[in-house]
């Protein structure tokens, strides 16, 4: 990795030459314009230019992916695919997320050039890690705070959206933590509503929670969300901390990556980073940002905890793009400074997927979030978390699920009911 250079990976689509449309790129995002202008010497683009690195050619395609491009002249309609990286000089953004954003993610996406543009990948330089914190608590953090070590930390959602008040929230994560979960997180959908006020909502629940608490000896982890303008999250962050809360959550691409890293710096909480809008920025394979560059802005802003759906999800994503996003999570950003964060495997998820995430990311330094797959467990709650205890058991264990469940009731009725989903 270059110390002065940042690199970014795109996949394009266009019906102009590769090099041409590469170059196109290149000038755009740094000292390049349609013509040249006064006071352009060659000793400023030399130092301020971004450089084409690498052109992959991919395939051919017969239609855009992307309307109102432009296409050349006497063009043969034909459309070309290839990944290019190109290289940026650090002296033209300096170490500052906003600004390599603007930079990478930034009028690119307006080029007239290209019927389809996404970044996929990212290389930070050094400068980075010296600028921004990163996790403060991360994977050994987060299991030190709950208690849970060789396995998953299991947890699931609460949906006060829905209009429960604070005291019937409270009442629900009583149920809950009573049933064994280690970790319980607000929907994004909840935050600081007139039905449910955030002070009131977290001194009910933080009542409960501190309750059990002293009589177990077991703190289970309540990520309450905190989503708001900046000076309402800092104030919030502190209500949490002062009751004894042990993480915040942010809704990120609603709040943006400064607002995140400012609340690193004054953080003294685990921060739960929900991606929730994250389908408007990937969901079209020639367009916006893939997960492996996506989630270094969001490690270096400081982020501990970071969605990645789950296998078999309820929504679009395939299962390899999940297992690239845990494991992208748990790959170091720097040699001294890994900046590792707990992918949140959810969406969907109960037992029977336990075996096949731990086979495919390679290690249980997960947070396993299950709604229905536990509290409609057909013996109750608690047995929803004893089967999904025992499935990842069975998983440690390299022994397949459904033997385990010959010994397991748990495990065994969840797979009854839930078996076919």
């Amino acid at each position: 990795m270059a110390a002065d250079r940042i690199i970014a990976t795109y996949r394009i689509e266009t019906a102009h030459p590769l090099e041409f449309a590469a170059e196109v790129m290149a000038g755009e995002q740094s000292c390049g314009t349609f013509v040249r202008v006064p006071g352009e010497t060659d000793e400023l683009r030399a130092n301020h230019a971004a450089r084409v690195e690498r052109i992959t050619e991919l395939e051919t395609v017969n239609e855009p992916s992307l309307p109102h491009s432009k296409p050349p002249k006497n063009h043969d309609g034909k459309f070309k695919r290839a990944e290019v990286a190109l290289s940026f000089p650090l002296a033209n953004m300096g170490a500052s997320l906003p600004n390599l954003l603007a930079t990478v993610c930034g009028n690119l996406y307006e080029l007239r050039e290209f019927s389809g543009l996404k970044l996929i990948d990212l290389e930070l330089p050094r400068a980075f890690a010296n600028k921004y914190p990163g996790p403060q608590f991360g994977v050994a953090g987060t299991r030190r705070l709950t208690g849970v070590t060789g396995r998953p930390i299991i947890g699931t959602i609460i949906k006060p959206s829905v209009g429960l008040s604070p005291a019937q929230t409270a009442e629900l994560v009583s149920t809950l933590i009573e049933a064994g979960l280690d970790f319980i997180k607000d929907d994004e959908l909840m935050a600081n509503p007139p039905h449910s006020p955030f002070s009131a909502r977290f001194a009910a629940v933080s009542r409960v929670i501190n309750e059990y608490a002293d009589r177990t000896g077991k703190k289970p982890m309540y990520a309450v969300n905190i989503t708001d303008e900046i000076d309402e999250m800092l104030r919030h962050h502190d209500e949490v901390l002062a009751g004894g809360g042990t993480c915040v959550m942010v809704s990120l691409n609603h709040t943006g990556a400064p607002a995140v890293a400012h609340l690193r710096r004054h953080s003294q909480l685990p921060i739960h980073g929900h991606r929730n809008g994250w389908g408007m920025l990937t969901r079209e394979p020639y367009l916006g940002i893939e997960y492996p560059a996506y989630q270094k802005i969001w490690r270096l802003a400081g982020v501990d905890h970071l969605h990645c759906n789950g296998l078999r999800n309820k929504f679009w994503e395939p299962d390899e793009s999940v297992i690239r996003s845990a494991q992208a999570l748990l790959t170091p950003l720097y040699e001294d400074k890994p900046y590792l964060a707990m992918p949140v495997i959810a969406s969907a998820q109960w037992a029977g997927q336990a075996v096949d995430t731990y086979r495919e990311v390679g290690c249980a330094d997960l947070l396993y979030v299950c709604g229905g797959g536990i509290v409609a467990h057909p013996d109750g709650i608690a047995a929803g978390v004893l089967s999904v205890q025992q499935a990842w058991e069975a998983a440690m264990q390299g022994i397949p699920l459904e033997q385990y469940a010959a010994t397991h009731a748990e495990l065994r009725r969840a797979i009854e009911k839930f078996g076919q989903s």
